[in-house]
């Protein structure tokens, strides 16, 4: 998660939140812009028809617009993006008002992440989400998002929470990270 602070006095969605991705398929703004059928939308359903990764210039063009908007209200809050450095520094770095003001890393131990997934995926029926699937994602995760854990630590913006934690320490540790 990856915040202005002007952001973090309340609930994500009552502060323009930019959510770039979410679990559904069909949320976020990149399967909206998709199932909008914008020029941006038909490039981007292309890669996801693949079930490729959207370029990281495609994903910031998509994202920008909205975070520039945020930052000159209340600030934004963003899930899910940036997912890579390259992302990050493209967006985010250069961007008069979007720089961050924190970063934050929910952290929890593999097996928990799988066991979690696993559990979602049988609660709701997704036949996505096997232990094959979910150990790949991880795999992606690990060569081309977690990079971004050192790029925001040297920048002394990243704090990790533990979210192996029951969900009310992990929203405390959240709001914590966020305050002024």
């Amino acid at each position: 998660m990856v915040a202005s602070k002007r952001a973090a006095l309340g609930p994500a969605w009552a502060y323009g939140a930019v959510r770039a991705h979410s679990p559904g398929p069909a949320d976020g703004l990149r399967c909206a812009e998709a199932t909008a059928g914008t020029p941006l939308g038909k490039e981007i359903a292309t890669y996801l028809d693949r079930g490729e990764l959207v370029p990281d210039q495609l994903v910031t063009d998509l994202i920008l617009p909205a975070v520039l908007a945020a930052a000159q209200r209340n600030g934004y809050i963003l899930e899910g993006f940036p997912r890579s450095v390259g992302q990050a520094t493209r967006a985010l770095a250069g961007q008069a008002g979007t720089r961050p003001d924190v970063v934050i890393f929910l952290d929890a131990p593999r097996d928990v992440l799988i066991e979690r997934t696993l559990a979602r995926a049988q609660a709701e029926g997704r036949s996505d989400d096997t232990e094959d699937i979910v150990t790949r994602r991880l795999r992606v995760f690990d060569e081309v998002t977690r990079p971004l854990v050192d790029y925001y630590g040297s920048q002394g913006l990243l704090h990790t929470v533990d979210a192996s934690q029951n969900v009310d320490d992990v929203t405390e540790d959240i709001l914590s990270a966020l305050a002024p």
